[in-house]
């Protein structure tokens, strides 16, 4: 096998078609109009400027010198049919799935997710291709501070009431996720995430918490906005 599409696959890239064959097509723009991607604008634009989520993410990396631009730094694409999102560590950029992400509320966690590898990329360094532990890392943060295991949505996948069920949720999801861009086994995901787990599930940068739901997205903002506003008094 070639050895370039040897990595494409080992890095999951395999999942995004459409970053391997250059930019994608562009049609008129009465057929852009009717396209999932003219869809994915919308909704990336209403995630933007209206999730709490989202705010505070791209206020923290904005802080941090890492200025989020949704023309720079999100693409909306086709993609293969089990994934919603990606983080490109190769180009800064968030791929978003126009084929996958019907709801707003969807395109909402995608964005958030997305945002917290970004986040991760911005103040942490991570070394995505070479280090198997810091691409943990960043699952587990991204599924336990995006939203992806509140109540709501654990109910809607029939999946509720045990005790711990957080923490199960995250560090499944997380599982999951580094299944679906690494060509390893099982164990060796496994193995990964349970090293990281309780360090990564405990850092709840940029939010100070974990946050539940939309109202714990606010207060949480709310508070990285004061803080800077402490801050910026000293």
């Amino acid at each position: 096998m070639d050895q370039n599409k040897q990595n494409e696959e080992d890095y999951g890239y395999q999942l995004f078609p459409e970053r391997n064959s250059g930019r994608f097509k562009k049609g008129s723009v009465a057929e852009s109009l009717f396209t999932f991607n003219h869809k994915c604008q919308v909704m990336l634009k209403v995630a933007l400027d209206t999730s709490p989520y989202a705010k505070l993410l791209l206020s923290a990396m904005k802080q941090s010198g890492c200025t989020v631009y949704k023309e720079r730094h999100f693409s909306c694409e086709d993609c293969d049919g089990i994934v919603s999102g990606g983080f490109d560590a190769t180009t800064s950029q968030i791929v978003l799935c126009q084929n996958n992400i019907h709801q707003q509320a969807h395109m909402n966690r995608v964005v958030t997710h997305e945002l917290i590898h970004s986040f991760d990329h911005c103040r942490a360094h991570v070394d995505w291709f070479d280090n198997f532990k810091h691409l943990a890392c960043s699952e587990v943060r991204a599924a336990n501070l995006s939203g992806d295991c509140s109540f709501s949505n654990e109910l809607s996948r029939f999946k509720f009431g045990l005790k711990q069920h957080h923490q199960e949720c995250v560090r499944d999801r997380a599982l999951r996720s580094v299944l679906a861009v690494r060509k390893v086994s099982r164990e060796e995901a496994e193995k990964a995430v349970d090293e990281v787990f309780e360090s990564c599930f405990n850092d709840h940068e940029p939010f100070g918490r974990i946050p539940h739901s939309k109202n714990d997205a606010k207060y949480a903002y709310r508070d990285f906005q004061n803080r800077d506003r402490y801050y910026a008094n000293l």
